[in-house]
């Protein structure tokens, strides 16, 4: 059959496609290509050691000197219309485009749309009411504009109660919106300028799976997380906390600390996690002191980061623990009871990498019996 004749034929069969028409595999087909063509990232972390890389440095938009645009009243259009300043493909027809625009201001939203995308543009605020109409939305992308709390409707997400993934990062936030659907599993807000999370933001929040909140101010999280009882994911990097979070959920698989003020871990903290694969607390302040003998002895831990603190020994670990990242302390000695209690042909540790350059360690100060405890052992650095 000819290219062209084919082609034809490809086009008269997406044209066929009904407006209203909805399935699954369209859905999955579009959400796939979104995730392609985004320009935001989601901070994918990989259960690995990562060479370090200097802070990313961030700033905020700065404020011009002329008077901001009014802002146009809301579009009141037919329930199935699309906005003329975005793009809704007629054979995916629950997706709305209005992404890298330069708009100002929300357009209006089709109730039928689950899937909409605003990121890249200039929008400031988000008026009271604005997803009244759209109350079957799944996907809010909302990242890279200019949005702050104090333009925010009180209840903007209230009637959201089928949204699943919110996106507002890079924006000029400076706390939590509230409240928030029941139905979320994905929360994006990081590179804001929230300074505190109140014990209630996250209330009700059973089903959400993931939080982003990295490169924010916050220096208080109290036992915000300890209700989220499906989360996996909690990323609180490169904040100003001086604690870790009280109580963890159980459900909880990674936990990202990395580049705070942390200085102690309370006795026993991971053990509420039964789950937890992933620790990382680089870039802290964590001394010794602050940490009791069984503070990292849980069995699920697999990959353990405490480089660049203030440890002047090796901390006690399980003997499941595969990777372990120590380099950038104060460490002087090289302590083999803190991987192995009983060293003998049946007890040894499963540790595969370990990392302690940076300290005061001296390469003769392996003890003998070191082979014989790390025996799994494949990368040992001094």
């Amino acid at each position: 059959m000819p290219r062209a004749t084919t082609l034809i034929l490809i086009l008269a069969g997406l044209c066929a496609s009904s407006l209203g028409q909805y399935n699954e595999e369209e859905d999955l087909a579009w959400l796939q290509y979104y995730l392609r063509q985004s320009r935001a990232s989601s901070y994918n972390y990989v259960p690995y050691y990562e060479e370090e890389s200097p802070a990313y440095a961030y700033s905020y938009p700065s404020a011009t000197d002329t008077e901001p645009e009014p802002e146009p009243e809301p579009q009141q259009a037919a329930p199935w219309r699309c906005p003329q300043e975005c793009d809704c493909p007629p054979n995916f027809s629950s997706a709305m485009y209005c992404d890298t625009r330069n708009l100002r201001y929300l357009p209006f939203v089709p109730s039928r749309m689950k899937y909409v995308y605003f990121q890249n543009n200039l929008i400031t605020s988000i008026q009271e009411g604005a997803f009244d109409n759209a109350t079957e939305l799944e996907w809010l992308a909302l990242h890279n504009n200019q949005i702050s709390s104090e333009k925010m409707g009180k209840k903007v997400f209230g009637k959201l109660q089928r949204l699943e993934r919110l996106y507002m990062n890079n924006n000029n936030l400076t706390r939590l919106p509230s409240p928030l659907p029941r139905s979320l599993r994905e929360l994006h807000l990081s590179y804001n300028q929230i300074s505190k999370v109140p014990p209630n933001a996250l209330e009700g929040l059973e089903n959400l799976t993931a939080l982003y909140l990295s490169h924010n101010f916050i220096f208080e999280m109290g036992a915000s997380l300890k209700g989220l009882k499906s989360l996996i994911l909690a990323d609180l990097s490169y904040n100003n906390l001086r604690k870790v979070p009280d109580g963890l959920p159980a459900s909880l698989e990674q936990l990202y600390l990395e580049y705070n003020y942390i200085n102690a871990i309370p006795d026993e903290y991971f053990q509420v996690s039964p789950r937890l694969l992933y620790v990382r607390m680089s870039h802290n302040s964590l001394t010794n002191q602050g940490l009791s003998s069984n503070t990292f002895n849980s069995s699920s831990i697999l990959e353990l980061d405490l480089s660049y603190n203030r440890l002047q020994k090796i901390p006690r670990v399980n003997t499941n623990l595969e990777n372990l990242y120590l380099q950038g302390n104060q460490i002087n000695e090289f302590s083999i009871s803190s991987f192995c209690s009983v060293v003998d042909v049946v007890n040894y540790s499963r540790l595969q990498v370990l990392r302690l350059d940076g300290n005061a360690i001296k390469r003769n100060a392996v003890p003998p019996d070191a082979p014989l405890c790390l025996r799994r052992a494949t990368v040992i650095e001094i």
